[in-house]
């Protein structure tokens, strides 16, 4: 089996004068991001690795996720290819993954995250919001067959008492 969790960067500020890839998160992105990250981690599966877009509010946001689940940073990288807006690049990577990994998270950007959540997940999701998670099941051993699996869980801030 193999399992995926989705998780949007937080919110992000456009008060800089800096390039997208720059931008940081609001105080509500980090605020959110621990809040949803420590509702995860009371039923999270046990994470072989993550990996985080570039993106400055994208890393953050995986720092804090890695930080309150306990990750060690031996099993975080930063992947280029996850700076993808489509969702092509993400499946992309997903599909080239150490089968060894059995379950992984990915840090990335909208509107690549909702609809990878409505390809890969059994649940329509309108949205992925910022700092929103989607925890998706699939029952093969080849990351490269994933195709539909079961959506397991999706902790949005929106529905966190804060």
């Amino acid at each position: 089996m193999k399992q995926i969790i989705l998780m949007r960067h937080g919110k992000s500020t456009w008060d800089y004068d800096v390039s997208d890839k720059d931008r940081p998160l609001q105080e509500k992105g980090i605020k959110d991001a621990n809040v949803v990250s420590n509702t995860f981690r009371m039923h999270a599966p046990k994470l072989d690795f993550a990996f985080s877009s570039p993106a400055i509010r994208a890393l953050h946001t995986s720092m804090i996720f890695v930080r309150n689940l306990g990750l060690d940073l031996a099993q975080f990288k930063v992947e280029k290819s996850l700076y993808d807006f489509s969702g092509d690049g993400v499946q992309q990577f997903v599909s080239n993954l150490d089968n060894n990994l059995h379950t992984v998270a990915i840090f990335g950007h909208n509107y690549a995250f909702t609809s990878l959540a409505n390809s890969w997940g059994d649940q329509y999701i309108e949205n992925v919001p910022t700092a929103g998670l989607v925890y998706i099941t699939f029952d093969v051993d080849d990351w490269s067959r994933i195709s539909k699996g079961t959506t397991k869980q999706m902790v949005f801030p929106k529905h966190l008492n804060k």
